[in-house]
């Protein structure tokens, strides 16, 4: 892995831009950010883009990095876990720790990347529309009621720092 300061085979990852210059246009990009670029906080679930475990953003986007090659990556900006937040105080990583939604853990950081947008996008979900966003993530061990506890509170943490 090596930084850039910029062409068209590089990728910014978490504000920082690497070269992508020699990995393979297909390569998933969960491969490239796990195995080249070191970051393993993103998962590989199924493979298949169905259980939402390797979930990225690209370019404020959420998308799953099992089935997104490098080449629809380059020249865009990712965002993974690791770069949520530099102190893990994100809303979500606050709620989350808050009301200790994890059990395994394992699909958690792709269940924060989708509920991320979702906040972005609507900063007050109802429970139906948490569930709908949410519903391409799967939990094996099933938290999904504290999965949507944790996110009305991060949308309550959300709306406190904004009127601070």
């Amino acid at each position: 892995m090596s930084f850039q300061t910029g062409n068209n085979q590089s990728i910014i990852i978490n504000r920082k831009r690497v070269d992508a210059a020699n990995a393979s246009p297909e390569m998933p990009l969960l491969w490239f950010l796990r195995d080249v670029v070191g970051l393993t906080g993103t998962k590989f679930g199924c493979g298949m883009a169905q259980c939402g475990a390797c979930t990225v953003h690209l370019d404020g986007e959420a998308v799953r990095s099992c089935v997104t090659p490098v080449s629809r990556a380059l020249g865009k900006e990712i965002v993974t876990i690791e770069g949520l937040s530099e102190n893990a105080d994100h809303p979500l990583q606050q709620a989350w720790a808050e009301i200790n939604v994890p059990q395994c853990g394992y699909c958690q950081s792709g269940q924060i990347m989708s509920a991320a947008v979702l906040l972005r996008e609507n900063p007050d979900p109802t429970d139906g529309d948490i569930d709908n966003a949410m519903s391409g993530n799967i939990c094996r061990c099933g938290t999904y009621l504290r999965i949507r506890k944790a996110i009305h509170i991060a949308a309550g943490i959300q709306k406190s720092s904004v009127k601070a």
